[in-house]
């Protein structure tokens, strides 16, 4: 029988990130002060982040130790299995082999634990009593919600309104944990007060909620603000997920020679393919490959420029991918991926060319999940099916050209509270959104002036 997982022991858990900005041909311009527009410094960031955080966002060590404390919670899950989509491939006929790594295993069921415990310590040992942050879909505040329990630390979410009604079940995680959820935007902030003068039906979206989490921490001494995606820091604590895929795939007797994840933020798709960078530059016909919903198309539509990371600007400008930073994207259930912007490292290495993006409509999405969920078990959460979509593609390539590549991809995450979402599709009631031009044109006429 063909071998379907393959796992590593907790005595090979990696005890160091890669830092993939040590090996970056071109590194990602400065964040500036929105204010000065000059680049910012530590001071300007220690407000809202701990000094451990900020150092390793600026850091350009290649290699970063984990701490002790740290790996003891990871190994509670970790390492994660790689698995071999054996009836996948069959089911396709395809000659590829696919492979996955599964971080639905985590207690959150994604891969966003890795950086939100890895976040609590840092601000536990700097003294800090409480963390604010802004979801989307619940995956990233479920998470936190989880390593504030196990740091006692307090933790105050932002959920973006219209997954907080979407996704009941994801705030009863949060709940379960002993975070508090709220949904943006709210009336707790002045930046949510002013969105609801203006929208008082707004949808809300992870600017919005980043703006209230952001107000928050900088109001109360106690607290810090974390951040699930875009940042440095994020993407290095996530690369344990590439690290082992790494270490796995030798263990299979196999290179990869196109590699997949799901784009948001960039934390997934940042944490999965940063440690193959290296030989990415060696290899220059590996493919790496981002996938984004077509109707929150930030690579493949938006401006590589300076914006804000919120709506009501009150964070550093960063140089990505963006939409615009007061687009608000459509109500799809991959709420995970509606965010304007793009991580500045994956920005960056599209820009160089060193990886690659397409995007994905919502239905064919939702196919590809349900042929995964009917071969493979496992029902994919919807931003994790983009990656499957996409893995599908290219083995139905190879299925026409005879080729036996290598294609692997992460799964990072799976739906068991997005139920809600599938009932939709096969009630036939998702729709694709593609964003119009004009108005993605629109947004981005107000981004700011560098």
């Amino acid at each position: 029988m063909a071998t379907h997982k393959f796992f590593l022991g907790e005595d090979v858990l990696p005890r160091r990130w890669y830092n993939v900005l040590a090996d970056m041909p071109t590194k990602p311009a400065p964040y500036l002060h929105p204010g000065t527009k000059k680049p910012v410094g530590p001071d300007d960031l220690s407000p809202i982040f701990p000094m451990g955080l900020i150092e390793q966002e600026v850091s350009d060590k290649r290699w970063i130790d984990i701490p002790e404390e740290i790996l003891e919670i990871l190994a509670l899950w970790r390492p994660t299995p790689l698995h071999r989509a054996l009836r996948l491939e069959k089911a396709l006929g395809t000659p590829a082999h696919i492979y996955y790594k599964n971080e639905s295993v985590s207690p959150a069921g994604s891969h966003k634990p890795n950086t939100a415990v890895a976040q609590a310590f840092y601000n536990k040992r700097e003294g800090i009593k409480r963390l604010a942050t802004e979801t989307g879909a619940g995956q990233w505040g479920s998470a936190l919600a989880l390593a504030c329990n196990f740091f006692d630390l307090k933790c105050m979410v932002y959920m973006v309104r219209v997954s907080y009604q979407q996704k009941p079940y994801r705030r009863s995680m949060m709940h379960t944990w002993g975070a508090e959820v709220i949904p943006s935007p709210s009336d707790k902030t002045n930046a949510g007060r002013g969105i609801l003068a203006q929208f008082p039906d707004c949808p809300g979206s992870l600017g919005m909620a980043i703006s209230e989490a952001v107000e928050d921490a900088a109001t109360h001494k106690d607290t810090n603000y974390s951040l699930g995606s875009v940042l440095n820091h994020v993407i290095l604590h996530q690369t344990i997920v590439g690290l082992e895929a790494k270490e796995q795939l030798k263990k299979a007797g196999e290179k990869p020679d196109i590699l997949i994840a799901c784009v948001g933020g960039g934390s997934n798709f940042g944490g999965f393919v940063a440690p193959f960078i290296p030989d990415k530059l060696e290899k220059k016909s590996m493919r790496i490959i981002a996938v984004e919903p077509s109707s929150c198309p930030s690579i493949t539509r938006g401006q590589y420029a300076y914006d804000f990371g919120d709506t009501a600007q009150m964070t550093p400008l960063i140089k990505m991918f963006t939409l615009g930073h007061d687009f608000v994207p459509p109500g799809i259930h991959a709420g995970g991926l509606r965010y304007h912007g793009m991580s500045p490292i994956v920005s960056t290495l599209v820009k160089d060319g060193i990886c690659e993006a397409v995007s994905a409509e919502q239905l064919e999405v939702f196919d590809a999940a349900v042929l995964f969920a009917r071969t493979e078990g496992i029902i994919p959460a919807p931003e994790t099916a983009h990656a499957i979509w996409a893995a599908i593609q290219e083995a139905e390539k190879c299925t026409k050209t005879g080729e036996k590549k290598v294609i692997a991809f992460n799964f990072s995450g799976h739906g068991h509270f997005d139920m809600g979402a599938y009932d939709a599709y096969f009630a036939n009631k998702l729709v694709n959104f593609a964003y119009p031009q004009e108005a993605i044109e629109k947004s981005m006429a107000n981004l700011p002036v560098v």
